[in-house]
Order: C-alpha cells, then structure tokens, then sequence
C-alpha cells in the first residue's frame, strides 16, 4: 500500500516516535563473523565503508557495497556472514524506534539495503553516534537520541518513494483513515466518543485503547489536536476573523476558544497570526 505522506494520522504517528539506541560502533567484521536465522527484538542499521559480506533478511539475500545503508528490522527472521578475508568495515548501531505499541518498522515496508546520497553526512553522523554511545553522561544519552532520529530521518528521506505500508498493517491504515475523514468532516461539531466509535465500528473502550496505543493521547485529545491544527492552518492563510474560525473549528464561544488555543500553543489566535506573518483581522 503507497504511503499518503500528508495525511494527518501519519504526522501524528511520528509525532509519536521513540527512539532509543542499544548500541553503536565502527568495526572489522572478523573471518567468523556469522550468525544464521535468529529474529532480533531491535533493529540494527549497518552502514559499509569497505569490504564484503553477506546479510539475508526476511528471505531476501544482499551483498552490500560500500557506501550503502543497510536495515535489519527488528522481529524479522535473518542471518549474516563474512564471504572472504576481506571483510566488512562498517559503523553499526543496534536501536529501538517505537510507535505505541508497535516498532516503525512493522508498519513501513523500506528496502533493506540502500546506496546513500550524502555519504560524508552520514559518516559524521555515525561517528558522532559511537562517541557519544562511549559518554556515560546523561546528556550524551539525550544526545544520541537525536543522532539517531538524524540518521532514521536521512535514511527514510533517501528511501522515499520506495517507502509502502506494510500489508498486515493495511487495516488499521484503513481505520485510521476513516478517523482523519470524520474528524476532518466534523470539526465544527460537538463530536462525542460514543460517535466516533460508531463510526469506525469499535466499542467506545476499544477506541480508547486504540488510540493510545497508536497515538499515545485519548480520541478526545486527539481531536483536539486537529481543530488546533485547522485552527493555526486558517489564522495563518485566510483573512476570517477568529470568532469565524473559532466557529469552524467547533468552539462557538470565542472565549474558550481562545483559552484552548492557547494552551495548546502558548499564545492567542491573534498573536500567532502575527508571528506566522498573517496581519489580516
């Protein structure tokens, strides 16, 4: 299934990213390096700076060249061997990269193994990410977290157009869509749980669960989120006074509209119309 890159579900989705790394270093992959058919708990990214080897994942065989990038998801059946004395040199990392209950990797179908437009930013960036993985300071664990987002980021960037949702993730892909539509055709009515359940045939309980394990808010919150959103896209692109918008983002006091829009964003209507460069009333 393609991957709808503006839908708001999957914004949300990534909103909701957890990354942690496990481990991470440059090496010389000895004569016996070899393990077969074993199905890791984390995900490991290889990145080859010279010589050869042999990865099987999922089935598929590749034998990398330098320069490429290459991905072994995590609960995915795979093996890994060195073919000749010349053996890989690669920066690897062993990570987690998580999405409410799931890992990101069992919702997006990637290739395994990809050549790397900017190969001396992703050499930075893997260097960067062994020396901080050796700091046992606190700040380099924060750090780390976000070489690691740099490098999950640079490598579904490279991987666009090749990216899919995975097909056992095709139902919820579906759900969620339905949930982005009604919510999208809703905005400017007092929607209730119970309606939206109804909506997407799910017991009212359930829903809740479903979104906090896909979105880690309530549906409620998460509606919220999207008037807010609506409300910022209108306030910064059209020229409707903040009591029209308020109005069609389902608050007909302006008020309260005004106080939910400013905890959400630390501002009123009117003061984040004139950062975003709207002056229009």
């Amino acid at each position: 299934m393609t991957l709808d890159r503006s839908s708001t579900y999957m914004a949300e989705l990534m909103q909701n990213l957890q990354v942690n790394l496990v481990e991470a270093y440059y090496t010389k992959c000895w004569p016996e390096w070899r393990e077969l058919d074993y199905i890791p708990s984390y995900n490991k990214f290889y990145f080859i700076c010279d010589g050869e080897g042999w990865l099987k994942i999922g089935g598929k065989e590749f034998y990398p060249k330098a320069g490429q990038l290459c991905l072994m998801p995590a609960h995915v059946e795979q093996s890994y061997s060195s073919i000749s004395a010349n053996t890989f040199h690669k920066y690897w990392c062993h990570f987690n990269a998580a999405i409410g209950e799931l890992d990101l990797f069992q919702w997006l179908e990637v290739p395994y193994c990809l050549d790397i437009r900017n190969k001396e930013q992703l050499l930075a960036l893997f260097h960067e990410l062994t020396m901080l993985h050796k700091d046992s300071s606190y700040v380099s664990r924060i750090r780390e977290k976000a070489v690691l987002l740099e490098i999950i980021a640079l490598f579904l960037a490279d991987a666009d157009t090749l990216i899919r949702v995975l097909p056992e993730r095709k139902d919820d892909i579906k759900r969620l869509k339905q949930i982005e539509a009604f919510i999208e055709d809703h905005l400017s009515e007092p929607v209730t749980l119970e309606q939206l359940a109804k909506h997407v045939h799910l017991h009212p309980n359930y829903l809740v669960r479903y979104f906090n394990k896909h979105f880690a808010v309530s549906p409620l919150k998460y509606l919220n989120r999207e008037r807010m959103r609506k409300a910022k896209t209108l306030l910064g692109t059209t020229s409707l006074s903040v009591k029209q918008i308020a109005e069609q983002v389902g608050y007909p006091d302006t008020n309260h509209f005004a106080k939910a829009f400013r905890r959400e964003s630390s501002c009123s209507p009117t003061e984040y119309r004139m950062q975003v460069g709207n002056p229009n009333p």
